[in-house]
């Protein structure tokens, strides 16, 4: 799983290197690591509606992969970020305070930081099942962030940031629905 996550970066990395990347090869990769962080964040997030609409064991199996896939894909975006403002800490501690498209990003990254820490068995242990459960809701906050993100980052088509912004929306609504059925049951 993880590997198959991997083949992206792999796929840029080559890119990069045989010049494939058009005529500004550092904000093609900010933008597609931006959206593989995203979407990888959305199907980490799925995993649990679909294992409680399918019955399905599977997906639980695969979202801390994918959590943690979109943490490194994060990061990665966040970099490159940086390597195209120079790597100068004022411009973008600047950029990060002035611009909200740049601020909401961020927030999203740091808001998946502790989630990546925390995402191994030893963490469970150590925080009790009911902490680590509610640290690891930040990833509902994270994912809103980080549509909003792409909202504000798209200049002219809003139809892709606003399927993401749906299916999202869905996925809550699953959960909602869901634990709403099982508090009336209870």
């Amino acid at each position: 799983m993880v590997v198959g996550g991997l083949v992206p970066a792999a796929v840029l990395l080559l890119d990069a290197q045989t010049g494939a990347l058009g005529a500004n090869p550092v904000q093609r990769a900010i933008l597609q690591t931006g959206l593989l962080a995203l979407a990888l964040l959305i199907l980490s997030l799925a995993c649990t509606p679909l294992r409680m609409l399918t019955g399905w064991t599977w997906p639980a199996r695969i979202r801390k992969a994918l959590g943690l896939l979109a943490f490194f894909y994060g990061v990665l975006h966040f970099l490159l970020y940086l390597l195209d403002h120079g790597f100068t800490p004022a411009v973008v501690l600047e950029d990060v305070l002035e611009r909200p498209f740049v601020t909401v990003g961020f927030a999203a990254l740091v808001l998946m930081l502790p989630l990546a820490l925390t995402s191994g068995r030893g963490a469970v242990r150590r925080l009790g099942f009911q902490n680590w459960q509610r640290l690891h809701q930040l990833a509902y906050v994270a994912v809103g962030l980080g549509v909003l993100h792409f909202w504000w980052g798209v200049k002219k088509d809003h139809t892709p940031p606003l399927i993401a912004a749906l299916v999202v929306a869905v996925l809550f609504a699953v959960r909602l629905i869901r634990s709403r059925r099982t508090r009336a049951r209870s």
